[in-house]
């Protein structure tokens, strides 16, 4: 039998070749390819250039990222050793701004280095720990994202539409993925669900990556145009909104892919219920509000030019391209989490969590 997409790792750790295994999403759907990443530059386009790309899937990647230029320091004196995994944690950090799971996996990273160095670990023994440590970030991220699945499930009902934009399944993840972990759970258990899924401009997440995982796994879903949501919300298609999100503010603002706060805001103008998929490692404690989440800018061309034949744009025209928006809390029905389901305000529903968590 043919394989298709879901028998692929979205990333993987291949030990023997010294290598981060990706698939390269930016071929998507048209092809499987395969990336073997083995320098620090190859991991920091690959995350660039969203060849990689989703906060947990990112949060894996650099994870092994880290780990595999670890071990490729030559230099058994642990201050040289820790001078160069910092340069190296640095320079992976600086490859996108507004995911957090790409600070908060380097940052667990770099901790596992300091609390082993302090109990007199040697520096080999060191970068075995690393090697454990990233295993395990893969690992949580599976059950992070079934938990979620579970909770997500437990707010819908057989035979609903859901709608969903970008790409926050089993491609932005190790499996599941976060807003289509309830998607994949139901389809397990015969829930019959109709996913609507957005084309999400300009990068076509929602085209190429969710409509392609989805139809592989045998769901019935539907790819509309970002501007057709508030259409189908107003016959009725819709009875649920399940997005996955990069950041999220202590008050419960959420950084997601560009147009989420767009859905969010024509859903609370229907009434349908909007969820926000979040593994807790994308909380960031440190920021009170959503106007404090640094906004990546990427360039004009992929508004212009990256997906069509020839230009579509006037030569000299000016470009806006941020990749994310925020969406403000009071428009988020409740943020699913793999501890429960947050509500608002945030501000206490959140720290609730965060209780959970320790």
């Amino acid at each position: 039998m043919e394989k298709t997409i879901l028998d692929y790792d979205t990333v993987a750790l291949d030990d023997a070749d010294n290598a981060l295994v990706i698939i390269d999403q930016t071929k998507l759907p048209e092809k499987i390819e395969l990336l073997r990443l083995h320098t620090a530059q190859e991991i920091w386009d690959a995350i660039y250039l969203l060849q990689v790309r989703g906060a947990p899937a990112i949060g894996v990647a650099a994870g092994y990222g880290i780990y595999l230029l670890a071990n490729s320091i030559d230099s058994e004196d642990f201050d040289e050793f820790y001078k160069q995994f910092c340069t190296y944690k640095q320079y992976l950090d600086s490859s996108r701004p507004t995911a957090v799971n790409l600070s908060w996996a380097l940052n667990r990273m770099d901790q596992v280095v300091c609390r082993a160095h302090e109990a007199g670990s040697t520096v080999a023994q060191i970068k075995e720990e690393l090697r454990r440590e990233s295993i395990a970030i893969q690992e949580e991220d599976i059950a992070i994202c079934r938990a979620i699945g579970e909770h997500g499930l437990a707010l819908v009902k057989p035979g609903d539409g859901i709608l969903t934009h970008c790409n926050a399944g089993k491609l932005a993840a190790s499996r599941y993925g976060t807003a289509t972990a309830p998607i994949y759970l139901g389809q397990e258990r015969g829930y019959g669900f109709h996913v609507y899924a957005d084309e999400t401009r300009p990068l076509l997440q929602g085209a190429r990556l969710t409509a392609f995982e989805l139809q592989s796994a045998g769901v019935d879903v539907t790819l509309i145009c970002d501007n057709m949501s508030g259409m189908i919300m107003k016959q009725g298609k819709v009875q649920a909104v399940f997005v996955g999100c990069d950041r999220v503010a202590a008050n419960g603002d959420t950084a997601n892919k560009i147009g989420t706060s767009v859905v969010a805001t024509v859903a609370k103008r229907y009434g349908v219920p909007f969820y926000v998929c979040a593994p807790t490692s994308t909380i960031d404690w440190s920021t009170p509000t959503g106007d404090d989440i640094v906004i990546e800018q990427r360039k004009p061309e992929e508004v212009t030019e990256m997906w069509y034949a020839s230009r579509m744009a006037p030569e000299g025209v000016k470009v806006f391209n941020p990749a994310f928006d925020v969406t403000d809390a009071e428009l988020i029905t409740g943020i699913v989490t793999e501890y429960g389901v947050a509500r608002y305000p945030y501000t206490e529903s959140l720290q609730e969590i965060r209780q959970k968590m320790q």
